[in-house]
């Protein structure tokens, strides 16, 4: 008998993921009714297995981000730790061509859909090195990120804010939610549900404590 779920969140992954975030919305999400399938670039195989960054945890992904749509998600989520990094890695890149890689291809078309169809994006730790990739897809937008990104995103065009000398562990802005570093996925994946749910009404931006 299949189990009726409330949809699917796509969760973008790649070697070297944060085994925390992975371990957590493996069990989170589905005790609220949702499918968390992992997609990736699986470079014309039927299958990859990736490892995390401590390699105690590892997972087989069979959905390739060139066959999907972002409509077919009720969100989307970046998973942190070094596979956002990977997955930007285009093999012929040209001077003044934008970023080719299938995942940040990808991106374009969730952005899109964040931007006129309410689907929402979350990222986490480094995981907004995927949205580096391409500056037009982060350019004013306020979020929040791990210490050590924070160049990255400004000099991609991301507004960092700030809580005291610190960054804000969850912000959302619009229909992008971003974290900071696993220590707190807890109030992230709270953040993330209430958001795809509509259960909070909250003003955008807003931080999330």
């Amino acid at each position: 008998m299949t189990t009726q779920t409330k949809g699917k969140i796509g969760v973008l992954i790649e070697e070297h993921f944060d085994e925390i975030e992975y371990q957590r919305f493996n069990n989170f999400f589905p005790e609220y009714g949702y499918e968390v399938e992992y997609i990736s670039n699986l470079w014309n195989q039927d299958k990859l297995t990736f490892k995390g960054n401590d390699h105690t945890a590892e997972v087989t992904v069979t959905v390739d981000i060139n066959n999907i749509n972002p409509a077919d998600y009720k969100g989307i989520l970046l998973i942190g730790g070094y596979a956002m990094d990977r997955l930007r890695y285009q093999v012929h890149p040209k001077p003044g061509q934008p970023n080719q890689s299938p995942a940040v291809e990808f991106l374009r078309k969730a952005v899109k859909a964040m931007d006129t169809d309410n689907l929402k994006i979350g990222t986490i730790c480094h995981s907004l090195w995927l949205f580096c990739a391409d500056p037009k897809l982060i350019k004013g937008r306020k979020v929040t990120c791990a210490h050590n990104i924070i160049c990255d995103v400004e000099n991609a065009g991301g507004i960092v804010v700030y809580e005291g000398n610190q960054t804000p562990g969850v912000y959302i802005d619009g229909n992008l939610i971003s974290s900071q570093h696993p220590g707190v996925v807890e109030e992230f994946m709270r953040a993330f549900l209430e958001e795809i749910e509509n259960k909070k009404q909250l003003t955008s931006p807003a931080i999330v404590g």
